[in-house]
């Protein structure tokens, strides 16, 4: 059981392969995002908001366990921590009606991810799958912000 639970971890941690990208792996591994957020947009905020909470909960022992497989600290592979938060940059906002919005969220969401604002940056050193998901939501907090704040100027 330990065995299947190792391999579906992996399969879920790494975004059903798109982590094994030999370049820009969490780049790669966001896209699935992009299809999760398609899936959520037309969904209410809160309910928006509760599919991400759910989301990002259950991929913290999904990176836990691939972690220890993987045998590194927050391997490169392991992407389902950027592919859950992309959805979150955009919870709220309606994208459905103005898809540019769904390429500029993507591109908030990578640069923040990357350049990690504290205290994101700070979150990557708790262990286990609690820091490698952690880091990535707090980016995204700041995207959603990024996010909004261009929404609102632009609907105006």
């Amino acid at each position: 059981m330990k065995a299947l639970w190792q391999k579906v971890a992996v399969l879920l941690a790494t975004g059903f392969g798109l982590g094994l990208s030999p370049v820009a792996s969490g780049t790669v591994g966001s896209l699935l995002g992009v299809a999760l957020a398609y899936a959520l947009a037309p969904l209410t905020w809160p309910l928006q908001a509760a599919a991400v909470a759910l989301m990002i909960v259950a991929s913290i022992p999904v990176c836990h366990a691939a972690e220890k497989v993987f045998g590194k600290k927050d391997d490169g592979r392991v992407v389902a921590d950027e592919y859950v938060t992309v959805p979150l940059c955009l919870i709220g906002i309606p994208w459905l009606a103005h898809l540019w919005l769904l390429p500029v969220a993507f591109v908030v969401h990578r640069v923040l991810d990357i350049w990690k604002p504290t205290p994101a940056r700070q979150m990557q050193y708790i262990p286990g799958g609690l820091g490698i998901v952690l880091d990535d939501v707090v980016s995204s907090l700041y995207g959603l912000g990024v996010m909004h704040l261009l929404w609102w100027a632009v609907s105006r």
